[in-house]
């Protein structure tokens, strides 16, 4: 039996319910009232948390891009001045945690840099996210370890050494797995859902998935194999301005994620054989020679 993780008001691991994470992302595009819309979209659908993204723009940008021009609805602007435009500050997460609090939700987020770290502990978030990208950054890893929080690591575009030295700096005692593959969108022979059981022996702590790909199969499969935790990334409409709704859930589609993910965790039992109650009148009809 792996270990379980509590993050916030929920217990995460075997033997307890599937926990899923709303990925909101940069999906608000900026503004509060979006974001307020997914909280109550995540809220409904029954996930037990929705996930943003923090950056330090000046930071976390790659040099090589901050003067790239990029259209966007507020007009023409450098990739430097884009990704200020859509990132929120104390005032606005103020505001989002509250409302998600009001919902019943967990929040947290990904930090992208040292300094966002430092931003969303003032903010007093539960648990903290390494995106699939950090796995390598050593001195956020460090930072992210000395705040004593749960960590939710996600193991994309990295390989089993790299999520070695990930895990020596944070250790296991407060630490969430999610299995992913970084391709957007997924395509099924890159999903390696067998990876989930892997890290489970490797690492001997609770290990969920984050999926990138169309549609609802594959992360109802992973919850069926054993994922604790599901994250995807929510949008009120897939043709939404920005790079990540393509690739998100629309409401309809969450609810029946969440729907099909807590019928699966009620239907994979607990492995012991039992004759079930249900069972009772076909084997008193059915069965000619008692055993």
């Amino acid at each position: 039996m792996t270990n379980t993780v509590q993050i916030g008001r929920h217990t995460v691991g075997d033997g307890e319910p599937v926990y899923v994470i709303g990925e909101i992302g940069l999906n608000h595009n900026g503004d509060v009232e979006i974001a307020k819309k997914l909280i109550d979209v995540a809220a409904v659908a029954g996930v037990q948390a929705v996930k943003f993204q923090k950056r330090t723009p000046a930071i976390s940008t790659p040099e090589h891009m901050k003067e790239v021009p990029r259209e966007t609805p507020w007009g023409t602007m450098t990739y430097l001045e884009y990704r200020y435009r859509v990132e929120f500050e104390q005032e606005q997460y103020a505001e989002i945690a509250a409302y998600a609090d009001s919902r019943g939700l967990d929040w947290f987020a990904s930090p992208w840099d040292e300094p966002a770290v430092d931003f969303l502990e003032l903010m007093h978030v539960i648990a903290h996210k390494v995106a699939s990208a950090s796995v390598t950054d050593k001195g956020l890893l460090r930072r992210l370890a000395a705040t004593g929080k749960p960590v939710i690591l996600s193991t994309g575009m990295s390989t089993l050494e790299q999520i070695d030295a990930a895990v020596e700096i944070l250790g296991t005692d407060r630490l969430l797995m999610l299995h992913a593959t970084s391709t957007y969108p997924l395509p099924p022979q890159e999903a390696n859902l067998l990876m989930i059981d892997t890290l489970k022996e490797r690492y001997d702590v609770p290990v969920g998935y984050s999926g990138h790909e169309p549609g609802l199969q594959i992360s109802i499969a992973a919850v069926a194999m054993g994922a604790v935790a599901v994250e995807r990334h929510i949008t009120l409409d897939r043709a939404m301005w920005g790079s990540d709704h393509a690739a998100s859930l629309e409401p309809h589609g969450l609810m029946s994620l969440v729907r099909d993910i807590r019928i699966i965790g009620t239907a994979r039992g607990d492995g012991v054989k039992r004759v079930f109650p249900g069972e009772l009148a076909p084997l008193s009809k059915l069965r000619r020679v008692d055993g």
